[in-house]
């Protein structure tokens, strides 16, 4: 059975379509085209066999497709294959025919028909569909799919997609490996997804360690983001001071923009475990907003070496920091500031 539409994401989709389950009609929307590019691909990757495709494969581009033309596309039966497969990309272009408000809205009356043995995929990125009696009629015949492609954001929101991912290849990755690639790649989806592949087919016995991400992407185990949350989680002044020093020699792999935008989160998070009431291990992971009680302990534990009050002085030196980094009240190189940043977390 084909995956509910409340229930869709981007890793069920993507066994399903692997499986051989098609839905008849996919609008394939939003801003993050990664997922887009990779699920349209895989469709007639799988529906279709390279022979197939001379006569069962039909690409429109938005910018110079006209709808009626798809759909006589789509009402056309394959040739010595089950299904016939039509794309149409950048489907944000399609311009409006005389006499039409918006030419997708001709989509609803093939929605509520569709040929069984065709599938229909449009590609819409920057942003929703805009066709209500389109998107109306999918719901209502239950003949097709709505995938939301979107934007993910840094945090912890990154790190359970990192998470899910690996374990969707069948690998398990820690805390430390997660982080690694959360600082380094960022929300660079496709260059994630790629590395996780490559890491994946290499772990030997299924788990992605920081180890085998050092030999094998150039991230240091380390020296690294990571590292310098918990060297100042600790006060371990030596060790947070060794850590920038690397970071000043090897600017480009490490920026001070995300050592400061990671610090703040972190630190944001043990304000909120500081000052929850309900100390005990859930209460501490609903105030920091984390499902990890790793993340937690972790929170709990820097509380106990940071009051209330040096909570909040860090916050605003960290604040200052990144108005600084940015040229605005200040000149100084990005790794002096963040040094006068760590000198004053530490003695906070």
């Amino acid at each position: 059975m084909a995956v509910k539409r409340e229930t869709v994401t981007f890793t069920a989709l993507n066994k399903e379509i692997k499986s051989g389950k098609f839905w008849n009609i996919y609008v394939l929307q939003g801003e993050e085209p990664y997922y887009i590019d990779r699920l349209q691909q895989l469709i007639i990757d799988t529906a279709l066999t390279e022979d197939q495709r001379d006569f069962n494969l039909s690409l429109y581009y938005g910018n110079t497709a006209n709808v009626r033309e798809v759909i006589s596309a789509c009402q056309q039966y394959p040739a010595f294959s089950q299904y016939k497969v039509v794309v149409v990309r950048e489907a944000q272009l399609i311009p409006k025919q005389p006499g039409h408000k918006n030419d997708l809205d001709l989509f609803a009356s093939y929605a509520e028909k569709p040929l069984p043995s065709t599938i229909l995929v449009i590609c819409h990125k920057e942003g929703s569909l805009k066709s209500k009696p389109f998107t109306d009629a999918l719901k209502a015949t239950k003949s097709g799919i709505v995938f939301d492609s979107n934007k993910v954001r840094e945090g912890r929101e990154l790190e359970a997609l990192i998470v899910n991912y690996a374990n969707s290849l069948g690998s398990s990755i820690d805390n430390k490996a997660t982080s690694m690639l959360a600082d380094h790649i960022g929300t660079d989806i496709a260059r994630l997804y790629s590395e996780l592949d490559k890491l994946a087919m290499l772990a030997s016995d299924n788990n992605i360690t920081p180890l085998l991400i050092e030999q094998n992407i150039g991230i240091s185990k380390d020296f690294n983001n990571f590292e310098l949350e918990d060297a100042l989680a600790r006060r371990d002044a030596a060790k947070a001071f060794r850590i920038v020093d690397y970071f000043e020699r090897n600017p480009k792999n490490n920026p001070s923009v995300v050592s400061v935008a990671m610090l703040f989160s972190f630190f944001s998070s043990v304000l909120l475990a500081a000052t929850a009431s309900d100390k005990s291990m859930e209460g501490i992971m609903a105030a920091a907003g984390t499902r990890s009680q790793w993340r937690a302990r972790k929170f709990l534990d820097a509380t106990r070496m940071y009051n209330t009050r040096s909570l909040v002085n860090i916050i605003g030196f960290l604040r200052e920091c990144d108005t600084r980094s940015k040229g605005i009240g200040s000149r100084q190189d990005q790794y002096a500031l963040l040094k006068e940043l760590i000198y004053k977390i530490l003695h906070a």
